[in-house]
């Protein structure tokens, strides 16, 4: 992402992500608030992915904000959203047309960040669902060559582990 100034509408528009004030994101998209500027954390739409503001996520991608777009650890949008388990973000996002197996600096897919930073309850389970059903690699192996599998039972998540067998026996 090229490194541009941040316009004072656009520090707003970060602020306004922040607070989940959809109007208030809309009203600055207007006057011109940038998308394509990132912090430490990446883009608005990495803001509001990582926040689950699903509404604004819709507005900013309306806006034309960049699905492929990357933060500080490599990451695109899609990431911090299932990192949280933020389900409906995370179904806007794909089909949206987020790159499903992209690998961050840490070795690491949406699928890996479901599984290695999650708890192993219901909602982490249907993000892996939801990215199995998208057509997520579901051998993709995390940095160290461990497979979303392998991952999932080392946590003793049991649940997602066989969400992912599942998602393996799935044509897509």
């Amino acid at each position: 992402m090229p490194e541009r100034s941040m316009r004072p509408e656009t520090a707003e528009l970060f602020q306004a992500i922040r607070a989940g004030e959809s109007a208030e994101v809309q009203r600055l998209l207007a006057t011109g608030a940038q998308l394509d500027v990132s912090d430490d954390y990446g883009t608005p739409l990495h803001h509001a992915a990582r926040a689950g503001e699903t509404e604004i996520v819709e507005l900013l991608l309306q806006a034309g904000a960049d699905v492929r777009a990357t933060n500080m650890y490599g990451g695109t949008p899609l990431i911090p959203a299932c990192e949280r388990a933020h389900l409906d973000t995370v179904r806007v996002l794909i089909a949206a047309g987020s790159p499903l197996d992209h690998v961050n600096r840490l070795g690491w897919t949406a699928l890996h960040e479901a599984i290695v930073l999650g708890d192993g309850s219901n909602p982490f389970v249907e993000t892996v669902r939801l990215l199995a059903e998208a057509g997520a690699d579901l051998t993709l192996p995390d940095g160290e060559g461990v497979s979303p599998f392998e991952l999932a039972r080392g946590r003793g998540f049991a649940e997602i582990a066989g969400a992912v067998q599942a998602g393996l026996h799935v044509e897509h």
